[in-house]
């Protein structure tokens, strides 16, 4: 998402400079790491500063501000040169106010407070945005978007079903769990088979939830944009739940080539998979039951695979996201 945002500020005329390196995050709730790294960020504000020259910069956008990785640069850098602050894919957490992540969770609804403008890229991100946002700050939803202009070309679906993850304990996990349970509820004569790319420290958790299938699952491995991009062109459809996905870049791959999506009906999901019920499903029975009209139903495949290509053409393609971004950009400036 982050590439895809330096993309979109070309795309919309805006010349762009990432000022630090800095690494501003915490994922234990580690109170030592979470001093130091404030005291880094000092220093990166105070170096900016002095290379700073005035008018260089028109904004400062900021991606990602949370309770695990707060802006500790952008809001001290914009007070000192005048210049609007901005962020994109910020979310509230005010749960964390206590706890192990206590100072930077401050500091993170500080920043967002600091925000002029927030693009917030979920629904679900929006709710507490607008509760917790002071006045007159402006909120504007920027969908997940793909850096390029025009659709790929079209899949041409003659191959197995596509799952696309990470393989590492937790949700994602969670999501070959899934996987695993609703392969086992498919009619034994139906003819499926099912692509696995990914790998990660869980790797060995997964094989062993597919060994039931034998055959029918094939592990790839990681691959290179190129490889997958050649794996979603010939998908029958792409199969991945998405237990607590922020939003899933795979659902946007797959449905730029025209591959229709199996996955749960969760918040983050239902903002990039096209259509709704029964499109989007809940539990390994109901995914069961969708994967098997998918691949048994023509007529229901062909509609989604057009309904998937027209979701992410209309709302998910880099000239959308570039206009969004131009228009909220030029408000505050």
């Amino acid at each position: 998402m982050a590439r895809a945002l330096i993309h979109a500020l070309k795309h919309a005329g805006y010349g762009t400079a990432m000022p630090s390196s800095l690494r501003i995050y915490d994922g234990r709730g580690d109170s030592v790491v979470q001093a130091d790294l404030a005291q880094q960020a000092e220093a990166e504000v105070a170096r900016i500063l002095a290379l700073a020259e005035a008018g260089t910069w028109r904004c400062w956008l900021t991606y990602h501000n949370y309770y695990k990785a707060p802006d500790l640069i952008g809001p001290a850098v914009t007070r000192a040169l005048g210049i609007p602050y901005l962020q994109v894919e910020s979310t509230r957490a005010r749960k964390r106010l206590s706890g192990p992540w206590a100072e930077f969770a401050a500091a993170a609804e500080a920043a967002s407070d600091h925000a002029h403008t927030i693009f917030y890229v979920t629904r679900r991100d929006a709710e507490t945005l607008r509760r917790d946002a002071p006045a007159g700050q402006s909120l504007i939803h920027l969908p997940p978007f793909l850096p390029f202009d025009t659709l790929p070309d079209r899949s041409d679906q003659s191959g197995p079903m596509l799952s696309v993850g990470m393989m590492r304990i937790g949700d994602k996990l969670s999501s070959y769990r899934l996987i695993a349970d609703t392969l086992s509820l498919l009619d034994p004569d139906l003819d499926w088979h099912l692509d696995i790319a990914g790998d990660g420290p869980a790797q060995a958790e997964v094989l062993h939830l597919m060994a039931p299938f034998g055959a029918r699952v094939r592990m790839l491995g990681a691959l290179s944009a190129d490889a997958l991009q050649r794996n979603y062109a010939r998908a029958r459809l792409l199969f991945w739940p998405g237990v607590n996905e922020a939003f899933g870049y795979a659902y946007l791959e797959a449905q730029a080539a025209g591959v229709p999506v199996v996955a749960q009906d969760r918040p983050g999901v239902r903002d990039v998979v096209a259509g709704t019920q029964p499109a989007l499903s809940d539990g390994p029975d109901a995914m069961a039951a969708r994967v098997t009209q998918l691949l048994t139903r023509p007529d229901l495949h062909a509609a989604a695979t057009a309904e998937a290509r027209g979701k992410v053409q209309a709302d998910h393609l880099l000239p959308a996201a570039a206009r969004t971004l131009r228009i909220g950009i030029e408000a505050t400036i």
